[in-house]
């Protein structure tokens, strides 16, 4: 075959590729429900493995095996051979949690006790962690993270249902859903440092010092997406120009948010809320979109220059500003240890204040989008717009109530007060799948791993002609490839941060 024929297929199968992804109109929200609920349904079989059985403890080859079945394959088959009948997964899943009660209870594994004398002084020495690594919190982002990080190469493959890939304008999809997923996680867990201060009694840093902190954060950021950037147009791999523009990307998003954050702490000293300033900003931005030609320039401008080449991750970054705003709100709230005089009171507070806010999240999210007695607006993950915002908002504070629901019925040991550091950190390690502790630990980095092996793979094999079974092999080993280097990272003691 001349080199001139080989070019003209690889430029037709680019197209064939591109189209493959674009002009889509995604799925139902209760769809979208109902598949990622199989997160939730995993673990509360793990939960229940660990709590009754002590299955996970210790941590064997056979325990790590049936971790990554429940935790990453099970989501796996849920956005592929089980995308039509999620409802039945979440059956298989939850079928053997009563059999396992009706089990004998095996008593949990014998640990070196200290004396008495010893243990009540370290006890009476130690002031309760103000911010304890909370077992659920980690659960929620590891489990988002895997669902991210399957969904960007499963998506190349006729498999996964073109329903649950990304929207081109308007509508609701599992794909949108993760990637504004990831920035709301990333502001629950940016709320740890301004906790962190007020515990200190320090005051709020002058603009510049703040800048110039949130750079340190951003450039590696940045020259990932620089990287990814060079990579795509380098190598001419098929891309959707429509998701961010031209040469924007994911990573620049994720990159400038730290100096706008930095800036929007000024106004929390007139507005002292940050899902109020969140709701502000989705507001101003969504006038801005009705009351101006911006949402025309977005969606049909001509791409003459550099600007107009990349409006969708420009003007989209307000958007995921608001959504990484509201994660903050709910860290302030989620991660703090909690009022009250025992581990259950503390519990019960956080339940509840916690499904108050998924409740606020919902009817905002409702009155934006009703036809009848709201703003009738449509959700667009392109324009990052203010149904889109809500969206993620409500659907990510349920997530966490769901997880923190799921922890307080089946790990009852998770939430009581420990006499000591040592016990409480032991009460974590029990409590916490190994699995999304290592996805959850190292998320970034795994998201970049991930973009890279998707990137071999899709170089490597022309994902749009293999059977169902190749494209499982393919994606069961992917999975595991990705488990086994969070894993790696987490049994080396490794964080990478960025």
């Amino acid at each position: 075959m001349s080199r001139a024929a080989e070019q003209a297929m690889a430029a037709s199968y680019k197209a064939l590729k591109e189209d493959f992804v674009s002009n889509l109109t995604g799925g139902e929200i209760g769809e979208i429900n109902y598949v990622t609920a199989v997160a939730p349904a995993a673990v509360i079989l793990w939960s229940t493995l660990q709590a009754r059985q002590s299955f996970f403890k210790p941590y064997t080859p056979l325990a790590f095996a049936v971790d990554f079945l429940l935790n990453v394959a099970a989501i796996l088959v849920a956005i592929t051979l089980y995308a039509s009948t999620p409802l039945l997964l979440n059956v298989i899943l939850l079928a053997p949690v009563p059999i396992i009660y009706f089990l004998p209870r095996l008593p949990p594994p014998k640990k070196a006790k200290l004396p008495p004398s010893a243990t009540n002084k370290q006890a009476s020495n130690e002031t309760p962690n103000p911010l304890p690594k909370k077992a659920f919190v980690t659960t929620y982002r590891g489990a988002m993270i895997v669902i991210t990080c399957i969904a960007i190469l499963a998506v190349d493959f006729r498999i996964f249902p073109r329903r649950f890939a990304k929207v081109e304008n308007w509508g609701t999809s599992l794909m949108d859903v993760g990637v504004g997923s990831f920035v709301f996680s990333a502001g629950i867990v940016a709320a740890r440092p301004i906790l962190k201060a007020q515990l200190a009694g320090k005051k709020l840093a002058p603009l510049g010092k703040r800048l110039s902190q949130s750079l340190r954060h951003s450039l590696p950021l940045i020259v990932l997406g620089l990287i990814r950037l060079y990579s795509v147009k380098g190598l001419d791999y098929a891309e959707h120009v429509t998701e961010y523009g031209v040469h924007w990307n994911f990573f620049f998003t994720m990159g400038f948010l730290p100096p706008f954050v930095a800036l929007f702490q000024s106004a929390f000293e007139y507005l002292p809320s940050y899902a109020g300033l969140a709701v502000a900003l989705g507001l101003a931005y969504q006038a801005a979109l009705e009351f101006t030609d911006l949402k025309a320039f977005v969606l049909t401008a001509p791409r003459t220059n550099l600007f107009d080449k990349n409006r969708e991750g420009i003007f989209s970054f307000f958007g995921y500003l608001a959504i990484f705003l509201a994660g903050q709100e709910l860290g302030l709230s989620v991660l703090p240890r909690g009022q009250g005089n025992t581990g259950g009171e503390q519990r019960k507070r956080l339940l509840l204040k916690m499904s108050a806010w998924s409740a606020g999240w919902i009817m905002l999210f409702w009155a934006s989008t009703n036809y009848s007695y709201g703003l009738s607006l449509a959700v667009s993950r392109r324009l990052a717009n203010l149904p889109y915002f809500l969206w993620i908002a409500a659907f990510n504070t349920t997530q966490l109530t769901a997880f923190c629901l799921v922890e307080t019925l089946f790990m009852p040991t998770a939430h009581k007060t420990s006499a000591t550091k040592r016990e409480e950190e032991e009460v974590y390690k029990t409590s916490t799948s190994r699995v999304l502790e290592a996805f959850n630990r190292n998320g970034l980095a795994i998201f970049l791993v991930a973009n890279l092996l998707t990137g071999l793979v899709n170089l490597t094999v022309p994902t749009l002609h293999v059977t169902d079974l190749q494209a499982m092999g393919i994606l069961v080993a992917y999975a595991a490839t990705l488990t086994g280097v969070a894993v790696g990272l987490d049994v080396y003691d490794i964080s990478i941060k960025m």
